[in-house]
């Protein structure tokens, strides 16, 4: 669950954006990589839930 996060933050417009936002903050960076972990699940169950699949421009 430390690998998804990262790739995330570095790779994925919203998630980088996120992650940038909280580093601007002074967010140090394991609380960064938690909070796209958490965004990352929150949107994996809200996929499960609704039955749809990953679409990036939906984020």
């Amino acid at each position: 669950m430390f690998q998804a996060p990262l790739v995330a933050a570095h790779h994925n417009a919203s998630m980088k954006t996120f992650a940038d936002r909280l580093r601007k903050a002074g967010k140090p960076h394991k609380v960064i990589i938690t909070a796209v972990a958490r965004k990352l699940v929150t949107i994996a169950n809200a996929l499960c839930k609704s039955r749809q699949k990953w679409t990036a421009a939906r984020v």
